[in-house]
């Protein structure tokens, strides 16, 4: 994207150096991450990363700021899964671009999904400071947004995460979290914070209060920073000691009905120039004919599961209707292959990450790059110069 750069990093990179550059990240992470990793950082204009982060501002606040969104939205969060004491508006919200080519080959990017749900703050600065140390890259490069540097990073997730409380009285809450591949960010923040990871299953209930145990001690829990995704939840049957619906004497940092709230249910109310065409699937009037430009989404599944790339009219008649208002029919985008790599043009998928403390603040980006029809990493199994990666950019 910044053809100097990537030059120049393409004819200094050496296997040896992307050993080194592995080794360092499970180092600092203290365990092994389990997704992989691109060889090579993406070097974004400063311009293009401030119009994505300015789109995702739009998009954000065309919902929040909506009452009658607001109400419509109400539907699309589970009676059984209603917390109380709801938040004005969300305190982590992730919007993920493509990149694409307009008419006349200009790069746009184009909105993907939104989800107000935390993504993996105390991570993602890690790795990008990972690539710019093992690679001995310009130090002039950046990958924090709105101006924020390490410390003042640090105090705004602290402020976020930890609020006014002991960081003892503070979890990272999880289903199984040693087990999940999110567990470098868990560790990473434990470290940054002091706020300890605790298994959903472990927290336990007496009157309005939650607690955990350590070391034999009773822990009063009075601030949530919650990871636990429902569609797991229910997937795996998970039974919990506290009901969702409970008016618990606890705060939550990023109240978890916002994860419904600002999800793939709002693509189909949104209208911007970077949306694309969505439809809840029970409101299909006719099937487009080029389905082979549409995916299948499921409303609430995490990392792709479920979604169906060009689907066919037998997939669309196979999703039961009493299962159809929770699936959408989205345009595809068609990825331009933007980073040169030995092994051709690799398409980009840009998040920008947002916290929302006393203003709604875009902090960093997470890039996922590819060759496959998904950027996830499990869409582009053995693929080299593809994987999780930082966006850098200088300023202009």
């Amino acid at each position: 994207m910044i053809p100097s750069l990537r030059h120049q990093f393409n004819d200094s990179f050496t296997p040896e150096k992307y050993r080194d550059f592995l080794r360092r990240v499970d180092e600092t992470c203290g365990t092994h991450v389990q997704f992989r990793l691109s060889e090579t950082p993406c070097f974004f204009p400063k311009s293009l990363v401030d119009q994505m982060a300015a789109d995702g501002q739009e998009l954000i606040r065309q919902l929040v700021d909506n009452p009658a969104y607001l109400a419509k939205s109400d539907e699309a969060v589970p009676a059984e899964f209603r917390v109380p004491n709801e938040a004005a508006h969300p305190m982590f919200v992730q919007v993920d671009f493509g990149l694409v080519r307009d008419a006349r080959g200009e790069l746009q990017p184009k909105l993907v999904e939104l989800q107000a749900f935390p993504s993996l703050y105390a991570y993602q600065p890690s790795l990008a400071d990972a690539y710019i140390d093992v690679y001995g890259l310009d130090r002039q490069l950046k990958y924090l947004l709105s101006g924020l540097d390490s410390s003042s990073y640090h105090e705004l997730l602290r402020r976020a995460i930890v609020g006014s409380h002991d960081p003892e009285n503070v979890i990272l809450m999880e289903i199984d979290p040693a087990h999940q591949k999110t567990l470098p960010d868990f560790l990473l923040t434990e470290k940054m914070l002091g706020v300890k990871t605790v298994d959903i299953v472990d927290i336990k209930k007496d009157g309005s209060r939650l607690y955990y145990e350590r070391g034999g001690k009773r822990i009063p829990i009075r601030r949530i920073y919650n990871r636990t995704i429902v569609d797991e939840l229910e997937r795996k049957h998970v039974k919990l000691a506290f009901d969702w619906r409970d008016d618990l004497d606890v705060e939550w940092a990023g109240h978890p009905n916002w994860y419904f709230r600002i999800s793939k249910f709002s693509i189909p109310y949104l209208k911007h120039a970077s949306g694309p065409t969505t439809w809840f699937l029970d409101r299909l009037e006719r099937i487009p004919a080029d389905l082979e430009n549409f995916a299948l989404k499921p409303l609430y599944s995490f990392a792709g599961l479920g979604v169906i790339i060009s689907p066919t009219k037998q997939d669309i008649a196979a999703i039961p209707a009493e299962r159809r208002p929770y699936y959408i029919l989205q345009q595809r985008m068609n990825f331009a292959p933007v980073i040169a790599t030995p092994f051709g043009g690799t398409k980009a998928e840009v998040r920008v990450m947002y916290v929302w403390l006393d203003e709604l603040m875009p902090v960093m980006t997470i890039i996922r790059t590819g060759r496959g029809l998904m950027m996830g990493v499990d869409h582009n199994k053995n693929m080299e110069w593809v994987g999780a990666s930082a966006g850098l950019y200088l300023d202009e």
